[in-house]
């Protein structure tokens, strides 16, 4: 591979946006082809990256999940997001149920939390219910997770 005269190396390019912040190696895959660099020359960083600890998948799946958790969002929705940002359904899976067992999110309170900065008062009609379920629903929240979330604001009162 020839390099041209002042064109960054992959390894400098993917240190670069690492400084940023966290990314996932298929979010790196796409960023560094986007640069033109090969994909061969694109595997050989992203795997000594990952040798040195400067690249983890399991890191960016932590990083993001707190980052969505200060969001308000709910299970569903970061579960999707991480598949979306290329981390398998077993890392995705698991990041969320390691969180819940170190006490670091608790999606029932989340969800509370979120429904009672959105509203202030509960749903008098059904269709305001409705609507505050499809607000939870929209942030990827499940159904015992609401139930909770709209019994809390109930008696909130």
């Amino acid at each position: 591979m020839s390099i041209e005269p002042g064109a960054a190396s992959p390894r400098d390019d993917a240190i670069r946006l690492l400084a940023r912040r966290e990314y996932s190696r298929a979010e790196l895959v796409l960023r560094l082809s986007a640069r033109s660099h090969s994909a061969a020359a694109i595997e050989a960083c992203l795997d000594e990256l990952n040798e040195q600890g400067l690249q983890s998948d399991a890191r960016f799946a932590e990083s993001f999940l707190r980052s969505r958790v200060a969001r308000g969002q709910g299970p569903l929705k970061v579960r999707v997001e991480l598949e979306r940002r290329g981390i398998d359904r077993a890392q995705a899976a698991a990041t969320l149920a390691a969180a819940e067992q170190a006490g670091e999110v608790d999606w029932f309170e989340l969800a509370a939390e979120a429904l009672s900065r959105r509203f202030i008062h509960p749903g008098d009609s059904p269709r305001e219910r409705a609507r505050r379920e499809r607000f939870l629903a929209g942030r990827g929240f499940d159904y015992e997770q609401i139930r909770y979330a709209l019994e809390r604001l109930d008696h909130a009162d």
